[in-house]
């Protein structure tokens, strides 16, 4: 199967325009994400990143903000990236003078437009408010900058004063027009009917800045772009204030997979821009992001699995290298026989029959505890498997603990050592290890142990929380193992933890013959 036959969406009945323009803001709406701020450098990087992607228009900052956002638009702009660079300004000549100070040459202005905007923002009535808009754009126009000019919350501005002041701006010279839904009170209704209007009154390129509170951005812009619009304004990540703006990488793959309109850009490079946005924001994308999250292309369900090795479109719309992804088997309560053949023949580890069903089994049996199997724990399983590990030469037989005020905790351990039940009671600093050096007391005929590494982690929250913990061991002849174990008791969790790394030490000097 290839992308030819994945069905196309896009229709005679839509007015794509013929060449759309993707119009980033994560250096300037992006860093207004609530508790992101970016350095110089942190900027420098992630617009190399979209320049190298390959966006149209990159807003670099809002330069009369600060001195600091004039001197990383001047850096950026010292690059000499093929992206045409922007930067944001109120409608006031000072804030068009920044620009021109960080040596941009297209300016992004704005006002306000709606009737709450006027009364409790501004302050100002309508005429003065096409007076500002239009003194801005003639200024920034006899200065040489390219202008787009946004009608701030103009999805709840009247149509009439929303006409009337984008009629006013292109007869000031303004190259583009922009209709920021400034707090994402659109829906694609509301989308096609708004946009499919101002593309009929108006020959200027129309752009649009949907915001993405009830979590229609995407879907929003997508009909604004069905209908005309020649521009979209995007983040990565889909940043921004509150609940952030449209998608870049959503946008751009729609397009390209279910409209069949390549813009030209290096989609491969989308992961590893998210990644490095969400590193340097601070703001982690949720597993189930699209296009970019860890379980975009990640399956478990064994029906799933089975389709996916056969013909990946069974269950996935798109390659996972389209956008520098990968595909990723996830191992748990629905992994099915397929997956689990798939993930071994990956790491090269051949089961006979028997082996195959007893590792199955355990991985469905960890999946159904609640546990996520890494690939190293079905390697560890299938390893010890394959050493016969189902063999424990040492096996516990009883624990009990005893500690309070003024005296050492103790606890007193019973083992089954190859059929041979012994018995000691040791102290410790902790119950934990008491419980261990009566482990090392009562093996120390059998072998010398040494813990390399101990881990524990409460799997779940509350008094009853799952502890689970993971050790390395060593022996004498300098041979390493893991154990692991989760339980409700963590002295019990760290005893079982303990002697599945002994017993697996004992199988590998046992199959070495020492």
């Amino acid at each position: 199967m290839t992308k030819d036959d994945v069905k196309n969406l896009k229709n005679e009945d839509m007015n794509f325009a013929d060449k759309i323009y993707i119009f980033d803001t994560t250096l300037r709406d992006g860093e207004q994400t609530p508790g992101v701020a970016l350095t110089v450098d942190e900027k420098i990087q992630i617009a190399q990143k979209l320049n190298n992607l390959g966006v149209d228009k990159i807003e670099v900052g809002f330069p009369a903000s600060s001195k600091g956002e004039i001197e990383s638009a001047k850096k950026i702009a010292s690059l000499g990236l093929d992206s045409t660079l922007a930067g944001l300004a109120r409608s006031l000549n000072s804030d068009i003078d920044a620009i021109i100070d960080a040596d941009l040459d297209y300016v992004h202005t704005f006002i306000g437009t709606s009737p709450l905007h006027r009364e409790f923002k501004l302050k100002m009535s309508q005429e003065k408010i096409i007076e500002t808009a239009v003194n801005a754009v003639g200024y920034a126009k006899d200065h040489g900058l390219t202008v787009e000019f946004s009608a701030e919350d103009a999805t709840r501005t009247e149509k009439d004063f929303l006409l009337n002041i984008f009629g006013e701006v292109i007869d000031a010279g303004v190259d583009v027009l922009d209709v920021p839904d400034t707090v994402g009170v659109l829906t694609p209704v509301y989308t096609h009917e708004l946009v499919s209007y101002l593309k009929k009154e108006f020959d200027v390129p129309l752009s649009v800045h949907f915001h993405n509170d009830f979590g229609l951005a995407t879907a929003n812009t997508l009909t604004a772009l069905e209908c005309g619009a020649n521009q979209a304004h995007v983040t990565v990540n889909g940043l921004g204030e509150r609940t952030g703006n449209c998608s870049l990488e959503e946008l751009v793959i729609t397009l390209k997979v279910a409209y069949g309109i390549d813009l030209g850009l290096d989609t491969s490079r989308l992961y590893s821009l998210s990644k490095l946005v969400g590193r340097l924001t601070g703001v982690k994308m949720p597993v189930n992001k699209p296009i970019v999250g860890d379980n975009a292309f990640a399956h478990e369900s064994g029906i799933h699995v089975h389709g996916i090795l056969n013909n990946s479109f069974t269950y996935e719309p798109m390659a996972p290298e389209l956008v520098g992804h990968s595909r990723r088997i996830v191992l748990g309560k629905h992994t099915g026989a397929n997956a689990l053949k798939s993930k071994l023949k990956e790491y090269h580890i051949d089961l006979n029959q028997d082996q195959f069903c007893k590792v199955f089994d355990e991985i469905k049996n960890l999946g159904d505890s609640g546990k996520c199997v890494t690939d190293d724990d079905l390697v560890a399983i299938a390893v010890t498997e394959l050493s016969s590990a189902r063999e424990t030469p040492i096996v516990l037989k009883g624990l009990g603990l005893s500690s309070g005020t003024g005296v050492s905790p103790t606890a007193t351990v019973k083992l089954e050592i190859d059929g041979v039940e012994k018995e000691t009671a040791s102290t410790g600093v902790g119950p934990v290890d008491a419980a261990l050096n009566a482990i090392r007391e009562l093996i120390q005929d059998t072998m010398d142990i040494e813990l390399e590494e101990y881990n524990l982690e409460a799997i779940t929250g509350g008094t009853d929380a799952l502890a689970e913990v993971f050790v390395i061991s060593s022996d004498s002849y300098g041979n390493k193992s893991t154990g692991r174990s989760t339980n409700q008791d963590i002295v019990m969790a760290s005893i079982l933890a303990v002697l599945d790394s002994i017993n697996k030490l004992l199988l590998i000097q046992k199959n070495n013959n020492y």
